[in-house]
């Protein structure tokens, strides 16, 4: 009680400072209401702590307070972003950024406010006029050379929040040192340093004309014209889930050639309250019911759903039996991967330098598949900036031709440095007509992946833990894991323990080997005897821990996948309660 009392008194001290002059009397009326409502559960809510900015920038729920997303905390981000890149590129005569934002409520204006703000510190602001797809953001920072870049978005997360993505140079988001550079120089600003008058003449608005060189770019992807004009009817039902995707994916089919697209006519509006979905989230079926309608209506070949900030995509095929079901991320991955290394060398693009890259809680197939084709294959951290290192550690020795992570992120390209739903649902057009032009679907293609490489099913586990007690309950939940790592997680013993807070790996025999990564992370992995493999890590965008469970098997005909999934499903579940999730 006393330490509540505590709390509180901490935080109506915070909440006192924004009833100053420097902010508008609409935020001091809000943090007013806080201060005089009996429930104090807002006002510490939103004031418990500074709306932390990390590697990737910032992500809250929108609101009045240090805590939130507001045009002060985005403010203060960009103040000191600004400072950072003026130290950094002293000598430089004109340092430029882009700004770009998706469909989310209050984007626009953070935007604005962003681009007022790098003026108005005398930095050239490339200003997107409309929201644009995340990756356009990332190419448009490459096609200027500009020295960063924002993207206000919170990419697939509820409704309430908002985000503001760091880029820098490369296009990729940003990576040490600059990362702990920008938070120190962050850190610093105070809301009286933020310079909010802008200079109109240094913000150059942008748009149709980026589309075309982007989309033109992404063209270049296509690695078998002849299937899709074999295939150029092929029925293709699109939602972009009220986002940024429906300004430029159906452009992008229809490029390709692709001319039999149906677009989920609901979903093709711009709305941040997000009015159809629960969650714009095409991880989840439910975001995909209007677009399943539409897909049974027309009897579709492929069903694709790109996020907000399209930058992910989420797809549904039928299965052997005609009934559609839905491809997860890893299996996404999977199929990406197996279709650009089996047919560029059936078309003889493949080159020996050539590589390719997955997350290390991807599916181990992945690796598999390399292993048999004399693929380089490199693993990294969560998050598109690591695999965007990766394509920046080889420029111009060796050729990046795919990579991706198991929450439905992949990028086939290196001229972005982001995952690319854009570029993904282009291709996953061209898969999906190549299966046809077989007399397959991707479900019969995926079926004999399994049987080639080994059938696997992956299975995350999110454990969602809200406020600043639920960051603490994460903390100990992982300190926990460490302490008293298991032994054996659904009846098969642990034999390799990979700890990447300490870059040590454990084996059995007692054997410890430095785990070769570019910086530590927060992340356990334990791999058992039967081949699975289980990841844990407290998630960096949202108020949550998350389990990667992955179980392997062996399937010698499409007719077994029933049988293991159902061996998988029971193996999941000793696992969770071995766990306690």
């Amino acid at each position: 009680m006393e330490n509540n009392q505590k709390l509180i008194a901490q935080c109506e001290a915070k909440a006192r400072e924004w009833l100053s002059p420097a902010f508008d009397e609409t935020t001091k009326k809000k943090v007013q209401n806080m201060l005089e409502n009996p429930d104090k559960n807002e006002l510490i809510e939103s004031f418990y702590k500074d709306l932390e900015f990390g590697t990737g920038g910032l992500r809250g729920i929108m609101g009045a307070g240090s805590n939130r997303m507001n045009i002060y905390t985005v403010g203060m981000a960009t103040q000191g972003f600004a400072n950072y890149l003026k130290k950094n590129f002293k000598d430089k005569e004109q340092i430029s950024v882009v700004v770009c934002y998706d469909c989310r409520n209050n984007s626009r204006l953070f935007a604005e406010t962003v681009a007022d703000i790098f003026s108005g510190n005398g930095i050239k602001v490339y200003l997107f006029e409309d929201m644009r797809p995340t990756p356009e953001c990332s190419f448009a920072i490459r096609h200027f050379k500009a020295q960063a870049g924002v993207n206000m978005t919170a990419s697939h997360n509820p409704r309430e929040y908002n985000g503001y993505k760091a880029y820098w140079e490369d296009g990729a988001q940003v990576l040490s040192p600059h990362d702990t550079g920008i938070i120190d120089e962050v850190n610093k600003v105070k809301v009286e340093d933020i310079c909010f008058e802008a200079r109109p003449e240094l913000i150059q608005i942008i748009g149709k004309e980026i589309d075309q060189i982007y989309l033109e770019e992404i063209k270049t992807l296509c690695i078998d014209p002849e299937v899709i004009t074999h295939q150029h009817d092929l029925k293709i039902v699109y939602t972009p889930l009220h986002g940024a995707g429906m300004k430029l994916i159906p452009q992008s089919l229809n490029l390709w050639g692709f001319n039999n697209i149906h677009c989920v006519k609901e979903q093709m509006v711009k709305d941040g309250n997000f009015p159809t979905v629960d969650r714009p989230n095409p991880e989840f079926a439910e975001a995909l019911t209007l677009a399943l309608r539409d897909a049974k209506a027309i009897d579709a070949d492929i069903l694709m759903a790109s996020d907000p900030d399209a930058d992910r995509v989420g797809m549904a095929c039928k299965n052997d039996k005609g009934e559609w079901v839905l491809i997860n991320g890893n299996q996404t991955c999977l199929l990406f991967l197996w279709y650009i290394i089996t047919n560029r060398q059936a078309v003889g693009k493949m080159q020996p330098s050539d590589f390719i890259v997955k997350t290390i809680v991807t599916t181990e197939v992945i690796a598999e598949i390399a292993r048999k084709q004399h693929i380089e294959m490199r693993d990294c951290y969560t998050g598109f900036k690591w695999i965007a290192r990766e394509i920046a550690l080889s420029e111009g020795k060796q050729k990046y031709i795919g990579g991706g992570e198991e929450s439905y992120g992949f990028l086939a390209e290196d001229f972005v440095r982001d995952k690319d739903a854009v570029s993904a649902c282009s291709l996953l057009a061209e898969m999906c007509a190549y299966a046809k032009d077989h007399g397959k679907t991707l479900y019969n293609i995926l079926m004999e992946i399994y049987i080639e490489y080994g059938y696997s099913k992956e299975h995350t586990v999110n454990v969602e833990r809200p406020g600043k007690s639920g960051a603490e309950e994460i903390q100990q939940m992982m300190k926990n894991f460490r302490i008293n790592p298991p032994q054996q997680l659904g009846g098969s013993r642990i034999c390799v323990w990979k700890d990447y807070q300490t870059l040590e790996e454990t084996h059995d025999d007692g054997s410890k080997h430095k785990l070769e990564m570019p910086d530590t992370s927060n992340v356990l992995q334990w791999f058992c005897e039967d081949g699975t493999k289980v990841s844990v890590r407290p998630s960096g965008t949202e108020p949550k821990i998350k389990f990667y469970l992955e179980i392997k098997d062996k399937m010698n005909s499409p007719v077994d996948y029933t049988e293991c999934e159902k061996r998988a499903e029971q193996k999941i579940e000793k696992i969770k309660k071995d766990l306690g999730v």
